[in-house]
């Protein structure tokens, strides 16, 4: 069976996590193709392409965070788009410190 664990086990194989990179890389290649077919099919093959790079590759995550810095109205649109923990996370407490601080201004 496949767990969590086999899964953890097999991305720390150095040569899975090129192969996700390289599946990653060929994916973003191929979604202007996949575009011209009718429908939004370009944009999941290339969403799904950015996952497994920005996965597996140290230099695609600092050019991803620095694009996110210059660009952050854009950034938390592909952070929601990605489906992103940290974003969830950001989200959250940010509601929280405006429910606060507007709790606070009534008082």
């Amino acid at each position: 069976m496949w767990n969590s664990a086999t899964w953890k086990a097999l991305l720390d194989r150095p040569w899975f996590e090129m192969l996700l990179f390289v599946i990653g890389v060929l994916l973003i290649i191929v979604s202007p193709i996949a575009g011209i077919i009718p429908g939004p099919g370009g944009i999941f093959v290339f969403a799904a392409g950015l996952a497994l790079v920005l996965k597996t590759s140290m230099w695609a995550k600092r050019n991803y965070v620095r694009f996110k810095r210059w660009k952050p109205k854009l950034g938390s649109w592909a952070d929601w788009g990605l489906r992103r923990a940290s974003a969830k996370r950001r989200a959250e407490l940010r509601k929280a410190q405006e429910s606060d601080s507007v709790s606070l201004s009534g008082d």
